[in-house]
């Protein structure tokens, strides 16, 4: 009993480890002048809407899979603060570099941009900034932060405090990592 009971575990896991790999990276929808982009990452969530001259919304959390349903427990929205909390479900597909979410009748297709894979990808708390050639410490009272996305050649920062529903900026777009050289190229600026 223990031996089945460890290897449905065992294999509990990595089914979910895997169902979460291969969604993990940027996902892209172009909607007449608008951009969407998606970055999953480390079971981390966020959607951003920008065209050419502006941003225009952002919002996310943390997320998880079951069958073919992702929910997403949302830390921010930047447009709807009372949004701050639920959890958004979506059934999705994927295959050949195309993912597929549904909510109710709504239907959307992204395209792959990358898998996530990259030696900085990762979900990365931001501590400490340069000020005028010196790191200075950002001070953090309570649940506020300030995260930072990177998955294969895509980023995204924000400020959130999720308890007071606060969004208090984002800015994100391209990044190369080449040499030990990080370099962005900002698409989107809140």
């Amino acid at each position: 009993m223990k031996k089945a009971f460890f290897l449905f575990s065992f294999l509990s896991i990595f089914f979910f480890s895997f169902a979460q790999q291969n969604l993990e990276g940027a996902w892209t929808l172009k909607e007449g002048d608008t951009n969407i982009v998606l970055l999953l990452k480390d079971g981390y969530f966020t959607s951003t809407e920008y065209s050419k001259n502006s941003f225009i919304n952002t919002w996310g959390g943390p997320f998880k899979i079951s069958d073919k349903t992702i929910s997403i427990k949302k830390e921010f929205d930047a447009q709807n603060s009372a949004e701050t909390g639920t959890v958004k479900q979506e059934t999705f597909s994927e295959k050949d570099g195309q993912l597929t979410l549904k909510t109710g009748d709504h239907l959307k297709i992204y395209t792959r941009l990358d898998d996530g894979k990259a030696p900085l990808a990762g979900v990365w708390k931001i501590t400490g900034r340069e000020q005028d050639g010196k790191l200075v410490d950002i001070h953090q009272n309570g649940p506020r932060k300030t995260l930072k996305i990177l998955t294969g050649g895509r980023f995204q920062w924000f400020a959130i405090n999720p308890e007071t529903k606060q969004f208090s900026g984002t800015g994100g777009g391209t990044y190369t990592f080449e040499n030990g050289k990080y370099t962005e190229n900002i698409l989107f600026f809140s």
